[in-house]
């Protein structure tokens, strides 16, 4: 782990090493490059980067969640409850996913089965991690459709998911997730898909909902202004690396890595010199055809030197529960 990591007591999820390989008729996409992050009990650790940067990849490798093959987790240990998820089998990890990390995928048109009625997909994972009877398990699925502001609750647990709305199908699929009350919730962007009212309710759902079970939670993300509003710390994720964490207020105020800080000045402005243009990240994300042997930002850098294309830079730690992998922390360059 990088430095000023919580001690293990206080972390109910460590991830060391992290990485996972894809092989593709092309050749070999490495997706994942030694990832390392903790969570603690509680916490709400936003998960940010753009597309293709390996947020969602990371968070599927630890549960299993990608075909094998083509997907291939080359190394790494992710400790939750005293196992090793990566060299648990697959019979019981079958029990961990659902029952103690719940997980919610980011378009539920296409995560709910269109076939079952939503009270049949909420009943199941009840009858199997927690073997409720039938009506154990309607009743209680009548409870977490109450849970998540479904109205007409009961009536509606023999509703088909095509008879919800694009937001009340978030709702069913996050009350899925929360079925057994598990530890840890993983969140991967939930609320891509809906207008901006939607979305706000989400927001405020999942924040009762955090404060009411107790829970920790994972949530990933294009969106920076969603994270500021509602994360303790945050992972900025750029070509399958962690390339900064810090407390969400300090990421704002004093981020370190220069993707970080070009990620903040796209973030739309409704007033002043910013108010009128939306700002870009010059360049283009890399081809992950091989493991990054210097940094995967220098490319698109403007304060890149020598040695940034040269060797892959590790997370330079900046003050408590903040690192940030970039040469600059510790040297000026040549030229400066």
């Amino acid at each position: 782990m990088a430095d000023g990591a919580a001690s293990r007591s206080d972390v109910i999820l460590d991830v060391s090493g992290l990485k996972t390989v894809f092989r593709t008729r092309g050749g070999e996409v490495h997706a994942v490059n030694d990832v390392s992050f903790d969570l603690r009990p509680g916490e709400l650790l936003g998960v940010v980067g753009e597309s293709g940067s390996g947020k969602s990849v990371t968070m599927m490798s630890l549960l299993g969640l990608l075909p094998q093959p083509p997907a291939e987790i080359r190394a790494g240990t992710v400790m939750f409850g005293g196992q090793d998820l990566l060299k648990t089998p697959d019979r019981d990890l079958r029990h961990i996913r659902g029952a103690r990390i719940g997980f919610v995928f980011q378009d539920p048109m296409t995560s709910l089965n269109p076939v079952f009625t939503v009270g049949y997909q909420l009943r199941e994972p009840l009858r199997k991690h927690m073997g409720l009877s039938n009506k154990a398990a309607q009743d209680r699925a009548f409870e977490l459709l109450e849970l998540v502001g479904i109205p007409d609750a009961r009536r509606r647990l023999s509703d088909y998911p095509h008879q919800f709305s694009g937001g009340m199908r978030q709702r069913v699929m996050i009350a899925i997730a929360l079925a057994c009350d598990p530890q840890i919730l993983i969140a991967d962007e939930p609320t891509t898909a809906l207008d901006v009212t939607i979305q706000a309710q989400i927001l405020d759902l999942m924040a009762e909902l955090r404060e009411r079970l107790k829970m920790a939670v994972i949530w990933i993300t294009h969106d920076l202004g969603v994270i500021a509003g509602i994360a303790d710390r945050v992972l900025v994720m750029y070509g399958g690396q962690v390339v900064e964490q810090a407390p969400v207020h300090e990421l704002f105020t004093a981020p370190k890595h220069p993707y970080t800080q070009a990620l903040l000045t796209t973030i739309p402005h409704i007033r002043g010199a910013r108010a009128d243009k939306l700002t870009v990240i010059e360049g283009q994300p890399p081809i992950l055809s091989a493991a990054p042997a210097a940094c995967s930002f220098a490319a698109r850098c403007p304060v890149a030197f020598g040695r940034c294309k040269q060797e892959n830079p590790p997370r330079f730690p900046v003050a408590p529960d903040h690192d940030a992998a970039c040469f600059l922390l510790t040297e000026e360059p040549a030229h400066a």
